[in-house]
């Protein structure tokens, strides 16, 4: 056992001794970053192309409500009273204290 676990760590771990193994460990190398290089793209298109479509489905469902919004804002927006304006707000009073000065005599 002992003997094969020093064969699997030699084989492994060591450098490529010649010129012809460091080119083709490059190689490698190069071809395994380009390809992922090429997915990382493909997989964005699909992510935007199936983004796009979600958002203009869920536009397209929700243009009903849009409607009514902006019908509810148009009818508010008559009832008010013409040329006033709506202030709207609150008061927060707190109470004054006392302040006992004396005069001079």
């Amino acid at each position: 056992m002992h003997h094969e676990q020093n064969r699997f760590q030699t084989a492994f771990s060591a450098a490529p001794a010649s010129l012809a193994g460091r080119l083709l460990g490059f190689a490698g190398a190069v071809i395994a970053a380009v390809l992922a290089f090429m997915f990382s793209i493909a997989a964005l298109a699909v992510v935007a192309v199936v983004g796009t479509l979600l958002g203009g489905w869920l536009w397209w469902k929700t243009r009903a409500v849009r409607r009514q919004m902006h019908d509810a804002m148009q009818a508010q927006a008559q009832q008010r009273p013409p040329g006033g304006h709506i202030i709207e707000g609150e008061v927060v009073r707190e109470p004054e204290t006392a302040i006992i000065r004396r005069l001079p005599d």
